[in-house]
């Protein structure tokens, strides 16, 4: 059985927040989506998903927030040694960072992928299927719950190479 599955939105402003969580919607079907308004409230989440059976499969961050920027936020959690945030797939999410901020997200913080804002809902949503998917692959994870919902190409090619060789 698979463990509860998170997607955390990073994002201080509400606005902007409670559009990204509508756009995802669709994804509570199979994963706890969870907003937090800044660095430490996700940090503090982050600490209270310690158990053994949650994990954060994707976070989507903002980068330019009050406290603590959405790349030194990204680059802590990857140095993190926190269960839950093992194979994590990070978004970094923004519309003000510059070509060096960028840079360093990418060499630095793990990025997986770089989103403008404002972005296009169905390339939001494409996105973090991709990125879930990736997830559900490296964490080795039981893909049928999610084929009919992630990249069901991706997952049956998944099933085919580590499925079990019978001896019949």
């Amino acid at each position: 059985m698979n463990p509860k599955l998170y997607i955390l939105c990073i994002e201080d402003e509400p606005e902007v927040l409670d559009a990204i969580t509508r756009d995802l919607a669709d994804f509570e079907a199979h994963f706890c989506l969870e907003a937090c308004a800044s660095a430490e409230e996700a940090k503090t989440l982050l600490n209270g998903l310690s158990d053994e059976d949650s994990r954060v499969a994707a976070i989507l961050c903002d980068h330019v927030m009050p406290g603590q920027r959405g790349i030194e936020l990204l680059i802590e959690l990857t140095e993190s040694d926190l269960p839950v945030l093992k194979h994590t797939r990070k978004i970094l999410f923004t519309g003000q960072a510059g070509h060096e901020d960028t840079i360093e997200a990418i060499n630095h913080g793990g990025i997986d992928h770089y989103l403008a804002k404002p972005w296009d809902p169905d390339k939001l949503v494409d996105i973090i299927r991709e990125q879930l998917t990736t997830y559900v692959i490296q964490a080795r994870l039981d893909p049928l719950p999610l084929l009919s919902f992630l990249n069901r190409e991706r997952l049956t090619e998944y099933m085919r190479k580590h499925q079990p060789i019978s001896d019949v």
